[in-house]
């Protein structure tokens, strides 16, 4: 009688786990790089929202918020949080006065290794800058 072979051979296994490795370590950055990339939209919306604030604020009291009065609520402040909604990034009015203002988002936690874009300003012209120029654009 013929034996069967019903396993796997430890040549095979090792070759199947090489090719596993091999799709992962490929795989692996480029998706890093995505939910990086993904998570800046997080500081954009922020930084709008912050920005319509800051017009309805003006509005009311013919002045712009500080960043003291960040997150109190209207009419008294802009009643925004003082971090992006899943915490990537912190917001901070930096300048604010009757004339004009400047916020900035700034990465905290694993978006601090976003190196290319750790912080994105807006001011009240709706200029729009950050770590390098094409943050805004991606």
């Amino acid at each position: 009688m013929k034996s069967r072979n019903l396993g796997m051979t430890l040549v095979e296994l090792v070759v199947v786990v090489t090719i596993l490795a091999l799709l992962v370590s490929i795989a692996l950055p480029s998706y890093r790089e995505f939910r990086l990339r993904a998570n800046r939209a997080e500081a954009k919306t922020a930084l709008m929202q912050l920005a319509a604030a800051q017009e309805k604020f003006y509005l009311q009291n013919n002045t712009y918020a500080d960043d003291g009065q960040l997150d109190a609520a209207p009419p008294a402040g802009l009643g925004l949080s003082d971090a992006t909604e899943h915490g990537y990034y912190t917001i901070e009015i930096d300048a604010a006065d009757v004339d004009g203002w400047t916020a900035t988002a700034t990465a905290t936690g694993s978006q601090a290794d976003d190196e290319d874009c750790a912080s994105f300003t807006v001011n009240q012209a709706g200029e729009k800058t950050a770590t390098t120029d094409e943050c805004w654009r991606k």
